[in-house]
């Protein structure tokens, strides 16, 4: 299996975890961003990365980009052909807020407010458009992999 092979088999065993900010527990809670470290981290990709707490409305408030920071300090931003693996990252609010891991470009796997851990497309409604403008704000990869 390659990496890309684990990452995305992680990431299918936490579908149905609850959406519960700021969690990392498999089947009991996680956000978007505690579900990326999770997987990168349980595949042995990334190192244990404490983000500390931080509200879950943060990105309604501030245009500080404190959410892609922590993307970036793992990954770079690519270019189609997106990869399994990949990290979608989307705009909710003022910053960046938002982030999926690529299972077959366009479906993701990702944390969702209200819905907890789902796959779904990137075209989807939630994920498309804010105002007429795209919430897509770039498709990520781990840095050093190929």
């Amino acid at each position: 299996m390659t990496w890309r092979d684990n990452v995305v088999a992680e990431a299918k065993t936490w579908m149905l975890t609850p959406h519960v900010n700021a969690a990392r527990i498999k089947g009991a809670g996680v956000d978007c961003g505690t579900l990326l470290l999770e997987v990168f981290e349980h595949c042995g990709l990334i190192p244990h990365t404490d983000v500390g707490w931080y509200p879950a409305d943060f990105h309604l408030h501030q245009s500080e980009e404190k959410y892609l920071s922590f993307v970036n300090m793992f990954c770079d931003q690519t270019e189609p052909p997106f990869l399994p693996g990949d990290v979608a990252v989307f705009k909710f609010g003022r910053c960046v807020s938002h982030a999926g891991i690529v299972v077959e470009w366009p479906t993701i796997i990702h944390a969702y407010i209200g819905v907890g851990v789902i796959m779904s497309s990137v075209n989807e409604s939630l994920l498309l458009y804010n105002n007429g403008e795209s919430r897509m704000a770039g498709v990520y990869r781990l840095r050093g992999q190929e």
